[in-house]
């Protein structure tokens, strides 16, 4: 729900730089990835998941880039299908969609407008299926509100930030922040899977 808050203030400060076609084909694979975790019976090791993650954001950050065909409608909504199925597995799949993202937009404030509008919609499914599963929102509501109030502090810093960098200096931090992330769920993937 935090990360809900997070991305929805973010949506809030950059909606006029959102990828509205983008969203619109996101938002049906969100769907679809949320009711296939919803009723999968049968996990992967959760190793397994984030290194395949790992490799599909290290390939965007530093590979030949993504063919013209996986940005396209059909490209993101299978996109939005499969990382929204890994994210209720295993929660890691900001970095995915980020990669994703980074290959289609050009301009930063776009990136982080269509990036943050397309969590905003995972993380609803997720509390909704983290609702429907019998967690009580209400119990942590107060914790809640404040989290995210200062998560909306922080995004209002860090666009003010944002505004000041330059294209290029944006790509290499967000192209290294990617890297960091990816070389995070290696260690995480490894470290399950050797048990």
């Amino acid at each position: 729900m935090v990360q809900t808050g997070s991305n929805v203030g973010r949506v809030a400060l950059t909606w006029r730089h959102v990828d509205r076609t983008v969203i619109a084909a996101f938002l049906p694979g969100v769907v679809l990835g949320a009711l296939a975790a919803a009723w999968l019976l049968v996990r992967l090791p959760a190793g397994l998941l984030e290194l395949s993650i790992a490799a599909f954001v290290l390939y965007s950050c530093w590979g030949p880039g993504l063919p013209k065909r996986a940005l396209g409608r059909v490209g993101v909504l299978l996109a939005g299908a499969l990382t929204t199925l890994l994210s209720s597995l295993v929660g890691a799949s900001g970095p995915m969609v980020a990669a994703f993202i980074k290959q289609g937009q050009s301009d930063r404030l776009a990136k982080v407008a269509t990036f943050s509008a397309c969590m905003s919609a995972q993380h609803l499914t997720k509390a909704f299926v983290f609702g429907m599963a019998g967690f009580v929102f209400r119990d942590w509501l107060g914790l809640m509100l404040a989290m995210v109030a200062s998560g909306f502090i922080g995004t209002w810093l860090g666009l003010r930030l944002l505004r000041r960098l330059s294209e290029h200096r944006f790509d290499t931090l967000f192209k290294w922040a990617l890297t960091l992330l990816a070389l995070r769920l290696v260690w995480l993937g490894v470290s399950r899977l050797a048990g």
